[in-house]
């Protein structure tokens, strides 16, 4: 790569970062784990295709502003479940932020082997308080021992399949954080799965990252 388009490549990525932090006002502890983590993140890349590449440019408001809004809408929240893990978006941004707090626990769930080390690296080096999982989401929930009070999960399913996998979590107090896009008002008037829709509260805050997504929080009904 030439010099000046290696310039360029970095002026982008430090106004990505500036973006996103603007955004997000974070410690300078929390932003220097964000760093080791994105550092990580473009190195694995080379060998495991853990986000879109297209992505990559906007790493920090794509994909870490964008997972810290999840734990911004729960702040009080201490221990997680993050459902189909991938690359650690929400869940590892959120272990990463809350790192700091006492009694924190994130528990990432994936079922992909190579994708699991790179969390596992990734939380080591940061020094996050994240429990990686391998295995399917129906197989490890039910073995999760800790109260779970927030349960989170991105581009990972439609909203009736999402309840799904965590209504054991959702009836037994856990709010649902789920970032979702443009067809969230379609996955909420899904006619198959209106009987399960009726036991659970719906309400949306919108994106700060894209117009068009808006994250999803789930309660059970009282009663």
């Amino acid at each position: 790569m030439s010099e000046p388009k290696r310039k360029n490549r970095e002026n982008r990525q430090h106004g990505d970062r500036a973006a996103a932090l603007n955004l997000f006002p974070l410690p300078p502890e929390t932003e220097a784990r964000l760093v080791i983590y994105a550092d990580l993140l473009h190195k694995w890349q080379k060998t495991i295709n853990l986000v879109a590449a297209s992505t990559l440019p906007q790493l920090w408001t794509r994909h870490f502003a964008d997972s810290l809004q999840v734990q911004a809408a729960m702040p009080a929240a201490r221990i997680w479940a993050d459902l189909g893990a991938g690359a650690g978006f929400p869940g590892l941004v959120t272990a990463i932020r809350l790192a700091d707090v006492p009694g924190v626990e994130v528990h990432l769930i994936e079922s992909d082997q190579r994708k699991c080390a790179f969390l596992r690296e990734v939380s080591r080096e940061t020094l996050a308080p994240a429990i990686v999982h391998q295995g399917r989401i129906e197989d490890i929930l039910p073995e999760l021992a800790a109260p779970i009070e927030a349960v989170s999960a991105r581009a990972l399913a439609p909203v009736p399949i999402l309840l799904g996998y965590a209504e054991n979590l959702l009836d037994k107090g856990a709010v649902g954080l789920f970032l979702k896009g443009e067809h969230l008002a379609d996955e909420l008037t899904d006619s198959a799965a209106l009987g399960t829709f009726a036991r659970y509260e719906f309400s949306s805050i919108p994106s700060v990252t894209s117009v068009s997504a808006r994250l999803l929080v789930v309660k059970a009904r009282a009663g």
